[in-house]
């Protein structure tokens, strides 16, 4: 009863700040964003403390102050996030064109060129929710890996707005199976690699210098079918556009790698670091994802794997 009424309640907020950021203009709508950021930093102090305390950790030689300027600056870009979103998705395929410009698309298109699909990865980084409609505007739709939402109304809406521009959304279970089929079938798949995995199946890689433990997905998908490995990021211009990059294709391991796997997950790693290390306050610092994990497993117990071999930890 009371996680119905709290998922009604949040719906409820999400509604009222889609009509108005979908009615407002831009410099208005960006302001909303701006706000809503700055009052979750102010109440939200448990996730605040996580963003400042792996942000001192990440950037040892910023102060105190400066990892709390950019833990805020981090919220408010996810307030932002949030409006541009809700209100990205209201638009008609010709206004979302008029708001994006695209780097490197010929390098998505010579991948597909190679008849084995393509994987597009990126992070929790920049505006990555508006890449996925973007790229459907100019290039064939892509499938799109993803968690659901605890709130059902709110995974609703969310799916709504992914499939707008053609899109298909991908859901743990049965992922394997439908990923295949569409490298297979020479399409595009788009996976977010950056957050902790909690599993025996997890492969330990540096990232800012610590070791963090990471979904094998990418890497195992792209050594197993040959499909190219693609970074994407989204990146805000002024006056409310974006800039949809796509980065060189990850260079494959050598045949002779030890552990390739883990070599192919480290460079996709490599790739996020560089832009996360650029635009620090455009990334998810409030998730948790450097953790120890012998704390994560009661004494005397082993980590057991809940994963089928059809699903995909993500």
């Amino acid at each position: 009863m009371k996680a119905a009424l709290r998922h009604r309640i949040e719906y409820g907020i999400v509604a009222i700040v889609s009509g108005l950021v979908r009615v407002t203009p831009e410099l208005m709508a960006s302001g909303l964003g701006s706000a809503l950021g700055r009052l979750f930093f102010l109440v939200d102090r448990r996730h605040r403390l996580i963003a400042e305390r792996q942000l001192q950790a990440a950037f040892p030689r910023k102060s105190p102050a400066e990892c709390h300027a950019i833990a805020r600056a981090t919220f408010v870009h996810f307030g932002r996030l949030l409006v541009s979103v809700l209100r990205f998705g209201g638009l008609s395929r010709q206004q979302m064109s008029a708001r994006v410009e695209y780097e490197g698309l010929e390098r998505v298109k010579a991948a597909l060129a190679g008849g084995k699909g393509v994987l597009i990865f990126t992070g929790h980084f920049g505006y990555w929710e508006l890449q996925g409609l973007a790229h459907a505007l100019v290039m064939p739709p892509i499938s799109v890996l993803a968690r659901p939402i605890d709130n059902p109304r709110l995974h609703e809406l969310l799916e709504r707005i992914r499939r707008a521009t053609g899109n298909q959304v991908i859901y743990k279970q049965g992922a394997l199976r439908r990923i295949l089929r569409a490298l297979e079938q020479n399409e595009g798949v788009a996976i977010l690699a950056d957050q902790h995995v909690q599993s025996p199946d997890a492969v330990t890689v540096d990232f800012f210098n610590r070791p963090a433990a990471t979904a094998p997905v990418l890497a195992t998908l792209a050594l197993r079918t040959g499909a190219p490995l693609i970074p994407a990021f989204a990146l805000p211009l002024p006056g409310g556009r974006y800039r949809m990059i796509y980065e060189h294709p990850v260079e494959m391991p050598p045949a002779t790698s030890e552990d390739p796997v883990r070599e192919l997950t480290q460079r996709c790693t490599d790739v996020l670091e560089m832009y996360v290390r650029r635009y620090p306050d455009l990334w998810l610092w409030m998730h948790r994802r450097w953790r120890d994990e012998r704390a994560q497993t009661p004494a005397g117990a082993e980590a057991q794997s809940t994963t089928s071999p059809d699903e995909l930890e993500i």
